[in-house]
């Protein structure tokens, strides 16, 4: 390029998780003009629990929030705090094995603490909110999103960060010549509450359940259905998701003017699970009011960008929550977006050439992640074709299917960006 600018404009669309901590870190750099842009009227999140891997911790100190997310992060307790899930039946609890995360474990928030931990870092200006977006634009030297209330943003740099039902994704997925892509009901269903952790440990000890089953992540695992607990609010609430799959047809569909999210009865729950033990039944007979999530997902994106546009965390890659994964690849989106982006060298780039970069490093993993996910999910209810139910088998591929997933090099990532940029080592 001829000319550097002395300064990049970038729009966020979306103040979720991974809108919000991207942000964050951009603003804090003097070459950057950042702009969040939330449709609500405040930032909100819903959903109860979120699940970190060691990768996405890494994501979060890298993104320079260590310390929030330490305030507020629940882990399992000493001698235990490696241990990312213990693995059972569910007919009677037994012991199958369990996945060790050195130096993690189950690392976790409240989802809506989380962001509010980020949201309260955020300086005076950044965010504006009431804005949905309605359109992009793309011309020669910028991008433009119109909002619903008549309002337009022009920029440098737009990144949609809206979720799974992103607006911003069409304009991608358009400017690719590929078809657009909507939300696809995966067949499985969620039950979630959240139970005090004392009134379930007096429950347990009623029915003589053991309660270590209270103070380490447990994952419950049946035929067509599985359920997962794990503290969160530092030990005094149980998070409890009790997953139900329907495997009676091979397009399962939700229909369109139905929630994704409803109340459900505690009797409807407890039928789902009627053949389980008594660890599984005393957990949900402590959920009084149960909501039901449809889970849907995404199919992989044939790209993440077009021009100046690009797309991140749910918007690009919302996947099933099998491998608490979900989340933490929305950050690592955000932190190596924020890094290319951070760096002064990004003035004398295209910007459509920083955007190929993120989507060629970052798309090959997040849509691996995408996969792997389903695939735990089959494992997990006894349906993948080549474990199904032999459990010495099953326990030896949990405690190792994960480490790809954790152990993922992001400076490896960062360095292969670069390259891609042609720029020196070292700024």
């Amino acid at each position: 390029m001829h000319s550097s600018p002395s300064a990049l404009h970038i729009g966020i669309v979306g103040g979720g998780i991974a809108g919000v901590a991207l942000a964050l870190d951009l603003c804090r750099h003097s070459h950057l003009h950042v702009q969040l842009f939330e449709a609500a009227p405040a930032f909100g999140e819903v959903g109860a629990g979120v699940s970190f891997g060691a990768n996405a911790v890494r994501a979060i100190a890298g993104l320079g929030i260590a310390e929030p997310y330490r305030q507020i992060a629940d882990s399992t307790p000493d001698p235990w705090q490696d241990i990312w899930f213990e693995w059972r039946r569910g007919e009677d609890a037994g012991y199958l094995g369990a996945s060790v995360a050195d130096g993690v474990g189950q690392s976790s928030v409240h989802r809506a603490d989380f962001l509010d931990a980020l949201a309260s870092q955020l300086p005076e200006g950044i965010a504006q909110f009431g804005k949905r977006a309605l359109r992009v634009e793309q011309h020669a030297d910028q991008a433009r999103v119109f909002f619903t209330d008549g309002s337009e943003y022009s920029c440098d740099l737009l990144i949609g960060a809206d979720g799974i039902k992103s607006s911003i994704r069409d304009h991608v997925l358009q400017g690719l010549g590929q078809p657009l892509v909507a939300p696809r009901f995966s067949g499985t269903c969620a039950y979630r509450g959240m139970i005090d952790s004392q009134q379930l440990r007096e429950a347990y000890r009623a029915r003589g359940v053991d309660e270590h089953l209270i103070d380490v992540p447990q994952m419950y695992l049946g035929l067509d259905a599985h359920i997962l607990t794990f503290p969160v609010k530092q030990g005094r609430l149980i998070n409890v998701v009790a997953f139900i799959s329907d495997r009676s047809r091979p397009d399962p569909s939700w229909p369109s003017d139905a929630p994704w999210v409803r109340n459900a009865s505690q009797a409807e729950m407890l039928a789902a699970f009627s053949g389980w033990g008594d660890a599984a039944r005393v957990l949900l007979e402590c959920i009084p009011a149960p909501t039901l999530w449809a889970l849907h997902e995404l199919d992989e994106l044939p790209g993440y960008v077009h021009g100046r546009v690009g797309l991140i965390g749910d918007a690009a890659h919302a996947m099933l929550p099998h491998q608490g994964a979900g989340a933490g690849q929305g950050l690592e989106d955000a932190w190596l977006l924020a890094r290319l982006l951070a760096d002064p060298q990004v003035l004398a780039s295209s910007p459509k050439a920083v955007l190929e970069a993120y989507d060629a490093i970052r798309r090959p993993r997040a849509c691996r992640v995408q996969r792997t996910s389903w695939e735990a999910g089959e494992l997990y209810e006894l349906r993948d074709p080549a474990v199904t139910d032999n459990e010495p088998l099953l326990g030896k591929t949990l405690e190792e299917r994960f480490d790809w997933l954790w152990n993922h090099d992001l400076h490896a990532d960062l360095q292969q960006a670069r390259g891609q940029l042609g720029w020196r080592a070292h700024a």
